[in-house]
């Protein structure tokens, strides 16, 4: 077989288009006949290629023109509809929660080009009203303090709560639960109520993240009297665990914590600017 396929897979052959018209989507028929259509499509990929040969190289599969790098290999469009629905689902939509520009820019680069892509998506995002409006600005912070890098995931963690948020869910949850695994900065959002005790946010992290993750080496956690209660840092005790007490509001040493927070407000606000409410 490996035989065959070597003296064959030079070959590309002919697609039948009677049989391949009943399975090809409606989008990638509409991108090729304006292809035909935009003469000028061409001599812009042209022009783009001869002036900046770092752009990439042009490939023609099935009627698409495909953009390949090194590192990818995306769509080309020349539709403006299109175009405006890649924009929109890389920055409105609510999974991707306006959080940046250069991660907007990011996943733009990861499903789509056209030859002005980095320039209209930035000037799309220095217009968006919600990225203007809802982006929490604020003080330079000082120099981060180290903390020792873990080996294994889950061997450090950081830990606090989010609250005055709008009440969702059954419960009417008001708050979350942050955790962010230190390792590979993995996120877990935990909804609770506020008026939780110290008991229920142990059961909560116990019956969520404990009882899948194992047993933590070191917590970053701030002194919130849930976690400087005498049960609950006596229960770390007997586990083995390591409390590391950081000041409410000093950035410094738990920035991992602090800024993913930040990126969770920032997303609930946005989410909630146009009366949209956020699920548990």
């Amino acid at each position: 077989m490996l035989r065959w396929q070597m003296a064959i897979q030079e070959y590309r052959g002919n697609i039948n288009i009677a049989i391949r018209k009943e399975t090809l989507t409606i989008m990638l028929m509409d991108l090729a006949d304006k292809y035909c259509k935009d003469t000028s499509l061409v001599n812009s990929l042209d022009e783009v290629w001869k002036g900046s040969p770092s752009e990439g190289r042009f490939h023609l599969f099935d009627g698409i023109t495909y953009h390949r790098t090194k590192d990818s290999c995306v769509m080309t469009f020349c539709s403006r509809l299109l175009i405006n629905t890649i924009l929109h689902e890389c920055n409105d939509s609510i999974y991707s929660g306006h959080l940046s520009e250069d991660r907007t820019l990011e996943k733009v680069k990861n499903c789509a080009w056209w030859p002005s892509w980095r320039k209209e998506t930035i000037e799309y995002c220095h217009t968006c009203d919600r990225c203007q409006e809802d982006r929490s600005t604020g003080k330079k912070f000082g120099l981060m303090i180290h903390i020792q890098e873990p080996k294994y995931p889950w061997e450090v963690f950081h830990m606090d709560w989010v609250t005055e948020i709008p009440p969702s869910g059954d419960r009417s949850y008001n708050s979350c639960l942050l955790i962010v695994n230190r390792y590979r900065n993995t996120p877990i959002f935990l909804p609770c109520p506020t008026d939780d005790t110290a008991m229920d946010t142990a059961l909560l992290l116990w019956s969520r993240v404990i009882s899948h993750t194992g047993l933590f080496k070191n917590i970053v956690i701030d002194r919130d009297h849930k976690f400087t209660y005498a049960l609950w840092t006596n229960l770390h005790r007997l586990f083995g665990t390591k409390l590391s007490f950081s000041t409410a509001y000093h950035p410094q040493k738990d920035g991992l914590g602090e800024r993913m927070i930040k990126t969770l407000e920032d997303m609930i606000r946005r989410l909630c600017a146009y009366g949209l409410e956020p699920k548990d």
